[in-house]
């Protein structure tokens, strides 16, 4: 095989044989273009393609079907089983990626998804991402990534302004609320028993150790004591009221019950804006009763949390400013691509005890104290997400979010109304926000059970159709279909187009024989 020589040190044969070069893998010659990256003039043209197709998606999305319309298998099934030995053309691979992966996409971006919490990747934040992706920076240390580094310190700054929090919050960026929740309960668990650190918990002579939710609580909070080595056994649910709020009655006498058996109460989870109905748990009073037990409050307000930015729902974090930690993920209401979730804490130096760890290869010396993003959690690498936040609070301003977020309000409360109206519909639970919980009714005299079965047929055929996609939950053990806004696309004759398909598939189901 060919052999490469470095020119500055002769080609004789020892020398050659000395510094044991490289030799060129079979089939492929010596010639270094072959070795280079997409020509500059080839990328500046198919950017422009990918830029027009993205321009056009997001200009007219409603074209497609929102819930993707393949069969299980069939993606897998229309592309090679191995990757091609040679390389190929973009046109081929973009023609691949419309004719095969196009319609395996559930549309997240289509103005009518409905379903789960909708969410918008704007063009502010998409640009961002392509401007991430082409600088490909890594900012575990603020050496390796300076800008990175400052402007997530500046920006989220800037967004705990804007939702009322206090200077004593730290921020720091992940990538989702499961992994900011956790890692604000292992700030918990340090507080608490910092030599966990270095001796574990197998073996050792430390008490029970107890996390408090609510029965709304999002599942990140079981999978975080699992991790966290606590056990499912050590998170305890505490009864929501009428509206699905927790009830700080009932968790002060599961705190005075445990604390009698044997228990070590560790921390609370208070959510504002629950996944299933968007309920809002009393934080103040929570806060008051952990700061007399205490014990860490952490407020998981992924979803609901940007809303205190809105005049007139301020209230939604009273409390929160004397808790200990809180999360808001603005890929779920405000504009972002995912992912991007925020963790704010007031005490990030137990936070980096916990989790900070330099080997000797990452050991820097700067000319004043800088912050390393990889000594905040479980994560070496950090990518540059904070680049995308940045542009979206600059291309809105505070003022346009504001009233995006209230018009997604209005349509939901207009939603609403249309359900209240509706003698053959009913509302399951309140609507703080931007989700409606309901259930069509089968008929005049009817079973839970009947209504179960009728609403999931429901939800299954209009969701057939392509043209709108919700999505489910159960509330007091009732079947309730979610309708969830937050598309900046989103307009009034969307929500009157899934009113419609929902009256109109509830005729014809009550009608079937």
């Amino acid at each position: 095989s060919a052999v490469l020589i470095d020119p500055a040190r002769g080609s004789g044969q020892n020398q050659a044989h000395a510094s044991r070069p490289a030799a060129v893998p079979p089939g492929m010659t010596g010639d270094r273009d072959q070795f280079g990256d997409m020509d500059p003039e080839m990328f500046r043209r198919e950017a422009h393609r990918v830029a027009d197709w993205i321009a056009d998606y997001l200009a007219d999305a409603r074209r497609y079907p929102v819930l993707a319309r393949v069969q299980p298998g069939q993606i897998r099934a229309a592309l090679p089983s191995e990757a091609p030995a040679d390389g190929e053309s973009f046109d081929a691979i973009f023609s691949d990626f419309e004719r095969i992966l196009i319609p395996g996409i559930t549309h997240w971006n289509h103005p009518r998804f409905f379903a789960y919490f909708s969410i918008t990747g704007s063009g502010p934040g998409i640009l961002a991402e392509f401007l991430s992706a082409a600088l490909n920076v890594q900012a575990m240390l603020w050496r390796t990534s300076p800008a990175a580094t400052e402007l997530e310190e500046v920006t989220l700054n800037w967004l705990r302004q804007l939702i009322g929090l206090p200077e004593a919050f730290e921020g720091v960026i992940y990538d989702t609320a499961s992994i900011s929740t956790l890692h604000a309960l292992a700030a918990a668990r340090e507080r608490a028993m910092p030599s966990v650190r270095t001796h574990g918990l197998m073996g050792r002579d430390t008490p029970r150790m107890r996390v408090y939710c609510s029965d709304q609580t999002h599942s990140s909070i079981d999978k975080a004591v699992i991790l966290l080595g606590l056990g499912q056994e050590s998170l305890r649910k505490i009864p929501s009221d009428a509206e699905f709020r927790m009830r700080p009655s009932a968790l002060a006498a599961a705190l005075a019950d445990d604390r009698a058996n044997g228990w070590l109460p560790l921390a609370v989870v208070a959510t504002v804006g629950t996944t299933s109905s968007t309920s809002v748990d009393p934080v103040l009073e929570l806060s008051e009763l952990c700061r007399r037990e205490s014990i860490w409050l952490h407020v998981d307000a992924a979803y609901a949390g940007v809303a205190a930015m809105v005049p007139g729902y301020e209230w939604i974090l009273r409390g929160a400013e004397h808790a200990d930690s809180l999360v808001v993920n603005p890929h779920k209401w405000l504009f972002t691509p995912f992912d991007l979730s925020v963790l704010y804490c007031r005490h990030m130096d137990v936070l980096r005890a916990a989790f900070a760890l330099t080997p000797e290869y990452l050991k820097t010396v700067e000319t004043a104290p800088v912050r390393n993003l990889m000594d905040t959690g479980i994560q070496l690498g950090r990518r540059f997400r904070a680049l995308k936040l940045w542009m979206v609070l600059r291309h809105f301003g505070a003022n346009g979010l504001r009233a995006r977020l209230a018009e997604h309000i209005r349509l939901a409360q207009l939603f609403a109304s249309w359900i209240d109206r509706a003698e053959q519909f009913e509302r399951l639970a309140p609507v703080p926000f931007s989700v409606v919980c309901f259930r069509a009714l089968p008929s005049p005299h009817h079973s839970d059970e009947e209504a179960d079965e009728f609403n999931q047929r429901l939800v299954d055929s209009v969701n057939g159709t392509g043209e709108i996609f919700i999505s489910h939950t159960r509330l007091a053990g009732r079947y309730a279909i979610r309708l969830a806004v937050g598309n900046l696309q989103t307009t009034e004759a969307d929500v009157a187009c899934a009113w419609t398909l929902l009256q109109d598939h509830a005729t014809r189901l009550r009608n079937e024989p």
